[in-house]
């Protein structure tokens, strides 16, 4: 690659060093964190115009990560964890671990302080080597979970245009901060989130396809569109020449089965839209865990082929309550009748 021979060369300065700490979640006892080590390419998301947001999409994905790299994780109450990223840069922290709630902030969130662990590293690190990472654990006053996709659900992508060429376009040329969430969706989330209470703070959990590459992004697009905050799970982004061990379940699959597995107790809210495999996957999920499911919503989008296959599928679902719908209104209303929200 030019960059790593002008850098070779000393031709071109290295890059400092970074550490991206995923939005996660967990519960008192158990500590699930996410992140990755990688080089700081200089991404802007508050820049604006064509080559700014071009520019930033394309280090994005043009990332590079650090492998192999030791990484310290600081607790407030300054317990401090190992861990080591993988190939790619990413790493994850899964463990039992005590008392983690009563570190949390008022909304359930704990903070914690990432650190590179490598002594022989001497290149610039940003932030004084000290970035951070977060964990949800949901408040004791939830009444239920929402887990949504992102892509057609709550951010207008395009993903069912031929080739995907829109959310190429949108991805490459469109900054977050001209990207449109669909009407009235932030605040029906924002009333999911209190709940039929009105201060439940039922945990978000956002689970999209997107590889994790865009997490940055979407991140900025949730909190820009006022949507409660929540976790993000994405996906790794796998080229034609990834060698490495493909999963074995589909992302939304293994990841939903885990959220309803670390919170056995809890039933959920299911959020997604016909373009793509969401229905398939919610009714799925729905027959596995019957009781767990208190709704399903997904959003109907510009193409008839795929709302007559979702509509024909729930047509013969009668587990749960599952609607396809032209807006949030409509949602919201259902979601009112069941008491799900005031």
């Amino acid at each position: 690659m030019l960059k790593d021979i002008l850098q070779r060369l000393r031709l071109k300065a290295k890059d400092p060093l970074q550490i991206h700490g995923y939005q996660s979640y967990g519960t008192d006892d158990h500590l699930y964190l996410l992140g990755r080590a990688l080089e700081d390419e200089g991404v802007d998301l508050e820049k604006t115009g064509l080559a700014s947001v071009f520019n930033n999409a394309w280090h994005q994905f043009r990332s590079d990560e650090l492998p192999n790299s030791k990484i310290k994780i600081r607790l407030p109450d300054d317990r401090v964890l190992y861990t080591t990223t993988d190939a790619e840069g990413y790493f994850k922290l899964d463990q039992k671990e005590p008392g983690l709630r009563a570190l949390t902030n008022e909304q359930g969130w704990l903070q914690v302080e990432l650190a590179y662990d490598d002594e022989n590293q001497k290149r610039l690190i940003k932030n004084d080597n000290r970035f951070s990472g977060q964990m949800l654990i949901p408040a004791t006053t939830a009444e239920y979970g929402v887990i949504s996709d992102i892509d057609d659900t709550i951010l207008k992508t395009g993903v069912t245009s031929l080739l995907k060429w829109r959310v190429i376009l949108n991805t490459l040329f469109t900054g977050v901060g001209k990207r449109s969430p669909f009407k009235g969706a932030s605040s029906f989330y924002t009333k999911l989130h209190q709940g039929k209470s009105g201060d439940a703070a039922n945990p978000m959990l956002y689970v999209s396809n997107s590889p994790w590459n865009l997490y940055k992004y979407l991140e900025a697009f949730i909190k820009q569109n006022n949507f409660p905050k929540g976790a993000i799970l994405l996906r790794d982004f796998r080229t034609p020449f990834d060698r490495t061990p493909k999963p074995e379940k589909p992302h939304k699959q293994h990841e939903i089965r885990n959220i309803l597995k670390t919170y056995p107790e809890m039933q959920f809210v299911l959020i997604g839209d016909s373009g793509e495999h969401d229905a398939d996957i919610y009714i799925e999920i729905a027959e596995e865990y019957p009781e767990r499911i208190k709704a399903i919503y997904l959003r109907s989008v510009n193409h008839e082929k795929r709302v007559f296959r979702v509509r024909g599928l729930l047509e013969k679902f009668e587990l749960t309550p599952a609607l396809l719908v032209k807006d949030s209104q409509t949602a919201e209303e259902h979601a009112r009748e069941i008491g799900l929200i005031n």
